[in-house]
């Protein structure tokens, strides 16, 4: 199972499920890209998944695939 960088598994994301994911089967992996600022923003900080990054959740989080809601929970911030 690949874990995209929101922390989401790829499997269930609904970009991927639609087959809009813009980086195919790859799934999300933190690198520069137009078409996700979550995995721009990880690829700027040097970190795998949003969650190991200490000002998770943030603003750039907000953007989904995951409720804010419980980006919040999962980092005890709720």
């Amino acid at each position: 199972m690949k874990i995209g960088v929101c922390g989401i598994a790829c499997e269930i994301c609904p970009k991927m499920v639609k087959g809009e994911c813009p980086n195919g089967e790859a799934g999300c992996v933190p690198r520069d890209n137009k078409f996700c600022a979550i995995c721009t923003c990880a690829f700027n900080r040097h970190i795998m998944h949003c969650f190991g990054c200490r000002e998770f959740p943030c603003e750039t989080t907000k953007s989904g695939p995951i409720a804010f809601g419980y980006c919040r929970y999962i980092a005890g911030k709720n």
